[in-house]
């Protein structure tokens, strides 16, 4: 249901797609280049631990409080301006976050970082839409979410180098450098769609309106909304806040242990990512199968990792980061439910509304699991036990509840209209030894 229809796919779409994707790698450096400072950011700022935590909280809720808004603005004014104001406030709030000098200035900078975070990835998305043909989008689509991840890395390795050796002020200096920098890429290089493709005229504020509503009421728009927050919430929570101490402090390994199982997180999503893609795209009325199995699984090697008797064997964890790692690339599924759809005018604010389930899931959780903490281990600040880590991880019991009845009320009324068009789904094994034969899929 988008422009890009066409079987094959010109050179000039990977060109636009690389400086979209470039651009994206850059707000996740940004977005990660803070956590990998957090010893250095205590000092700078006199600041203890649950300070700086306020600073990830933050920039979560900002992030995902704007992507609706972002996303009806995105389909007014086309991906390439987003792209570079997003770009533009990123910058700025590396500026002042290099300046900064008390924990107030501090958490406006990252406010500033999660603002312009916000309107990067859904205005990518929009990008891959127009400029790929339908059946390759879920497959460009994962590739971007994968190798956007390089951006953490970035953070992760020469950006604590630098630290280290030139300082705070040099450092986040040259992170909004490269902030501008790539500003100037998209400004010279990005179109929103591709030659003799019309964009669409602007809105007034009531047809916004209407598109919104129109957007928020398509089960296709929920189904991707609710497939978002059941399959992103346990691995980026995992990764970005909770993992680390609960594997070094509950289950007693290693720094480097913990570090190492934290990489392969991160691996195995770039792995597990193009596959995801490929199936999407040749079995699209059958996504949500693939959501419900990595639900499934996920629950199920956490409920083996919580149950077991006193700490898990290695192999288990290393299970577990495995698993955790199939959720980011199927949290991508829900932005391919949203884009076939949603006619291509409400493809921004139908992106918006599906990114906002995984993040607002995800903030909740982090604030849950440190709340059952703390009420569990009074007075602690990182002496957590490990059976207070089994009843706070468990609050995630709730949010893949919450999801899995949203996946299947809004998969049934997709599969009836299906029906009403006469396309009749047959059952899966039915079905995959169809395509096997060369046969339909669907009756």
């Amino acid at each position: 249901m988008t422009p890009a229809t066409a079987a094959r796919t010109p050179l000039r779409a990977y060109a636009v797609w690389l400086t979209a994707l470039a651009a994206y790698v850059v707000a996740v450096f940004h977005r990660a280049s803070l956590g990998v400072a957090g010893v250095e950011a205590q000092e700078r700022f006199s600041a203890g631990a649950s300070a700086v935590s306020l600073f990830l909280v933050l920039q979560l809720a900002v992030y995902a409080g704007l992507q609706v808004p972002v996303g009806v603005a995105l389909d007014r004014f086309g991906s390439r301006r987003l792209i570079v104001a997003g770009g533009v406030t990123m910058a700025l709030g590396q500026l002042v976050l290099a300046l900064a000098t008390d924990v107030p200035t501090a958490v406006a900078a990252r406010v500033l970082v999660g603002a312009g975070d916000a309107m990067t990835f859904i205005s990518v998305l929009r990008v891959i839409g127009f400029w790929f043909p339908g059946r390759t989008v879920p497959l460009v689509t994962q590739l971007t979410g994968i190798l956007g991840q390089l951006g953490q890395v970035v953070a992760a390795y020469p950006l604590v180098a630098l630290l280290h050796t030139a300082g705070w002020r040099s450092t986040f200096l040259g992170a909004a450098a490269v902030g501008v920098l790539v500003v100037v890429l998209v400004l010279a290089t990005l179109r929103d769609a591709p030659p003799g493709v019309e964009p669409a005229t602007p809105a007034g504020l009531a047809e916004v309106r209407r598109n919104l509503a129109l957007t928020w009421q398509e089960s296709g728009t929920r189904i991707g909304l609710y497939t978002h927050l059941v399959t992103q919430f346990s691995g980026t929570v995992f990764a970005l806040l909770w993992g680390y101490p609960f594997l070094v402090v509950g289950q007693g390994l290693s720094p480097a242990t913990a570090a190492g199982l934290l990489t392969l997180l991160v691996v195995v999503g770039m792995g597990v990512g193009p596959l995801l893609g490929r199936l999407c795209g040749r079995w699209p009325l059958r996504r949500s199968v693939l959501v419900l199995g990595i639900l499934a699984v996920t629950a199920a090697t956490w409920t083996v990792v919580l149950l077991w008797p006193g700490r898990a064997p290695l192999w288990l964890l290393v299970l577990l980061v495995v698993v955790l790692g199939t959720n980011g690339p199927g949290s991508m599924i829900g932005f391919d439910f949203a884009r076939t759809w949603n006619p291509a005018e409400r493809q921004g604010s139908a992106s918006g509304v599906v990114n906002v389930g995984g993040f607002v899931a995800s903030l909740l959780t982090v604030l849950a699991i440190g709340a059952v903490l703390d009420v569990l281990t009074p007075g602690a600040s990182t002496a957590y036990d490990l059976d207070a880590f089994r009843a706070a991880f468990a609050v995630q019991y709730l949010f893949w509840a919450i999801g899995l009845v949203g996946v299947l009320r809004h998969r049934r009324a997709l599969r009836a209209r299906l029906a009403r068009d006469g396309v009749v789904l047959a059952p899966l094994v039915t079905a995959v030894g169809a395509r096997l034969r060369g046969g339909s899929a669907y009756r």
